[in-house]
């Protein structure tokens, strides 16, 4: 098993911003020439996300759309009350969309759908530097 690991940073606006990664992962993993591989999309912060979704308009309202109903901004959260910095809500949001999304390589290719394509979504209330991780394993 060999693996091989590469990163790169994405500047963000904070506030749900979502952000399209998939052409700098699929340079990062083609770069290599593999045709079968295990790759894993990781970001460092406990408020920032990676997904897959359909990176398109209406998502792009929908998904934030649904997070503020389930962690709502401008609610007071146990987090804030210990470090005052506002953010509770970006913490719970990231917990639950997660840190990481797995893809497998299969004959040179990365299996996205049609339609779906790798994001980066930082929740924090500010603009932030966030570093990607991907992992390759073959």
């Amino acid at each position: 098993m060999t693996i091989i690991n590469d990163r790169f940073t994405v500047n963000t606006k904070g506030n749900t911003d979502i952000i399209d990664i998939t052409q700098k992962v699929k340079h990062a993993v083609y770069s290599h020439s593999l045709q079968n591989a295990v790759v894993n999309v990781y970001v460092a912060g406990s408020t920032v996300s990676i997904t897959n979704i359909e990176f398109e308009p209406g998502l792009l309202v929908d998904l934030p759309e649904a997070l503020e109903k389930i962690a709502p901004a401008g609610v007071e959260y146990h987090h804030d009350e210990t470090w005052h910095d506002g953010n509770g809500y970006a913490h719970v949001r990231a917990s639950i969309v997660g840190n990481s999304t797995m893809v497998p390589l299969i004959d040179g290719a990365l299996q996205l759908g049609q339609w779906q394509q790798i994001v980066l979504i930082d929740f924090d209330n500010k603009s932030r530097t966030r570093t990607v991780y991907i992992q390759i394993v073959y």
